[in-house]
């Protein structure tokens, strides 16, 4: 049980400990079910700590999106005292505890040998049987909550070729660069704040006194809104690269600024997110562009050069056409995002790609020939060059790269429709997400406003109202080069010498 009596043991130094009149986390603004975890653990005779992020959250005011324990008891031993939990994960087992759609992590206390050490280095990764990427993207993509999408256990490969690090036993394992892929060596809370990242995520909110104990000064660096690496930063980022990433993501997400001695080694080691599990990045992806801060994000990474790793050819293309209309049409695009996140509406990884990659899209179409411009062929020869160059960094999964397919299918189509039978886009499984993307254009003049603010009032029409609307069209001979018409003769054969066209509706 968690004796308010009780002082960790640090080899470095006790930590300070907030009662709870001088700090404002109030268990009212905590989950339930991450309070009826925490006491259970405490009336079970263990340590029993909020941790992390859903600590900062509250210091600074902010939902927490969800609530992270920490425990002297081992996953096997939370297992048992919970008939809704899962183990989870290979490198860094984990005890998932499910109350319906909200999942409650337990990580026991892990052990460190010296602060540069620290933290837990890698988020949690499912076992591969889980299918968790593809079941979270899915709700994404389907209209449901936006939750986090872990990876599957992007490591497991790499256990054979292990190099032997002076920590190094069964079970801490480092690659050849200090990349830890295999960390099950638990401790106490006292050598578990050195395996955090960051100081602002290294407070633990004590169940039993409702105190916080901070050994690192992450109170106060969160007065100061100052982004701080626990320990040398140069070894923290070898040992996962992704906590680059994740301190631009606290940075455009708290509006902290990373302290000079943090952010000096990003711009020498950025190249390391080369060897990050493709799969892993995406899941990172996720979390810097859809959780409501995308439009703050873009820059950061942009000024930090951490968006050429994870996608060149978006980089280069932002690089060589500073403030085009693209650029503006990508910025506008991640508000527009970000105001959905806000509102608690679904946000899809399909439409994020098609944003990000507009511009190489834009690029690749541009270096055909003019009469090709309209064609759908073109179009998508485009999206499946820019997908294969940014799949050689990011694996994006195949469901959402044949989603941003369709979407610039339907562009022509949109922009251009022909009588009636354009009224049957309405019920394409992409239309609204092509429409979005056609509103988005039009507001930038890379598409017509008028045919924008067409289909705009045909879906509020009654349908009588949409037959005339459709048969008001503009005449064929209006659509651009490259579009031809399939218009047959009477008994339905085509005329001879005609051409299907690739612009086919």
């Amino acid at each position: 049980m968690n004796s308010p009596d009780v002082r960790p043991s640090a080899p470095h130094h006790p930590p300070r400990v907030i009662p709870r009149a001088e700090h404002t986390v109030s268990r009212s603004h905590i989950s339930p079910n991450a309070l009826r975890v925490l006491y259970r653990l405490r009336d079970a005779g263990f340590q029993a700590f909020l941790v992390g992020g859903c600590v900062r959250d509250l210091l600074l005011g902010l939902e927490p999106k969800d609530f992270d324990v920490a425990t002297d008891a081992l996953p096997e031993q939370v297992k048992r005292l919970f008939r809704n939990c899962r183990l989870v994960g290979r490198r860094f087992r984990l005890a998932h505890v499910f109350f319906g759609q909200e999942i409650i992590e337990v990580a026991t206390f892990r052990a460190a040998s010296a602060p540069a050490q620290g933290e837990e280095p890698v988020e949690e990764e499912r076992d591969e049987e889980d299918g968790a990427e593809d079941e979270a993207a899915g709700q994404i993509d389907q209209g449901g909550p936006l939750t986090e999408v872990h990876a599957a256990d992007f490591e497991a490969e790499h256990l054979d070729r292990v190099t032997p690090h002076p920590d190094a036993d069964l079970e801490r394992q480092f690659d050849a660069s200090g990349r830890i892929l295999r960390d099950n060596v638990y401790g106490t809370i006292d050598d578990d704040v050195w395996r955090r990242d960051f100081t602002a995520n290294a407070l633990y909110y004590n169940i039993a006194d409702f105190s916080i104990w901070d050994y690192v000064g992450g109170a106060e660096d969160i007065a100061a809104r100052r982004l701080r690496l626990i320990g040398d930063p140069e070894t923290r980022y070898r040992e996962d690269p992704v906590r680059m990433l994740r301190a631009a993501r606290f940075e455009a997400k708290l509006g902290f600024e990373i302290e000079a001695a943090s952010a000096e080694p990003i711009e020498r080691l950025r190249t390391l997110l080369g060897g990050v599990p493709p799969a892993r990045l995406f899941d990172e992806m996720l979390k810097l562009f859809l959780t409501g801060h995308g439009a703050r994000t873009l820059p950061v990474l942009r000024r930090r050069g951490l968006l050429e790793p994870l996608l060149p050819n978006v980089a280069h293309y932002l690089a060589a056409h500073p403030g085009s209309l693209v650029e503006r049409l990508l910025e506008q695009g991640l508000a527009n995002t970000d105001a959905r996140v806000s509102a608690g509406r679904s946000v899809t990884p399909t439409f994020l790609f098609a944003l990000l990659l507009y511009g190489p899209i834009a690029a690749l179409i541009e270096a055909m020939p003019p009469s090709r411009w309209h064609e759908i062929s073109a179009i998508l020869e485009a999206c499946d060059q820019a997908v294969r160059d940014a799949q050689r960094h990011i694996a994006i999964p195949k469901r959402f790269s044949l989603g941003l397919r369709e979407m610039f299918a339907l562009q022509p189509r949109l922009e251009y429709p022909r009588g009636r039978r354009s009224l049957r886009l309405i019920g394409h499984p992409r239309f609204r997400a092509g429409y979005d993307l056609l509103l988005l254009r039009a507001q930038f003049g890379l598409a017509s406003a008028e045919r924008a603010q067409w289909w705009t009032d045909v879906q509020a029409a009654s349908a009588e109202e949409q037959g005339r609307m459709a048969d008001a069209l503009a005449a064929p001979s209006e659509r651009p080069a490259g579009q031809k018409s399939r218009r047959r003769r009477r008994g339905g054969r085509r005329r001879a010498g005609s051409s299907s066209g690739s612009g086919d509706t």
